[in-house]
């Protein structure tokens, strides 16, 4: 059975700068700790990634898989799936939903849906998601906001 996870983080960007963010896979290994790489592998018409496959390392936990992607007409959302069962995973759901606030800011909520093919107590299973999802988002944050960071590279509406 898969339990759902949301968080949320105030970014000190706009939207359209934390979406290209988080729309440029192929840069996930240079900020997010535990992939080792992303490669898109299929595209929509408009250049946004439809499938990307990641390589996972977070040392007890390694995995390898592919997400099929699927975004909001003004990137507001980013939603992806597990295309198929891997070697640590049946299945996986999950989202950002990005809002812009009054001061620039953007408001990202971070919704994950997993279900391992391992066993895991609850209370392990619950912990593993709370660090998971903080890693993402703090790390997501620190890349956003770094000097230099990626500035938008998509147009803001598809």
């Amino acid at each position: 059975m898969a339990d759902t996870s949301t968080q949320s983080i105030i970014i000190g960007a706009s939207p359209d700068r934390v979406a290209a963010v988080i729309c440029d896979f192929p840069s996930y290994p240079e900020w997010a700790e535990a992939v080792r790489r992303a490669e898109v592998i299929e595209e929509y018409e408009d250049g946004y990634a439809s499938q990307v496959r990641f390589t996972l390392d977070a040392g007890v936990m390694a995995d390898e898989y592919v997400l099929a992607y699927e975004y909001a007409e003004d990137i507001s959302r980013i939603e992806w799936h597990l295309v198929a069962p891997s070697k640590m995973q049946r299945s996986q759901r999950g989202s950002y939903d990005l809002v812009g606030n009054a001061d620039g800011t953007t408001t990202v909520t971070y919704t994950l849906e997993v279900e391992l093919s391992v066993a895991m107590l609850g209370m392990f299973r619950r912990k593993a998601e709370k660090m998971i999802m903080d890693a993402a988002l703090k790390q997501l944050k620190r890349r956003v906001e770094a000097p230099g960071a990626a500035q938008e590279t998509r147009p803001s509406s598809r």
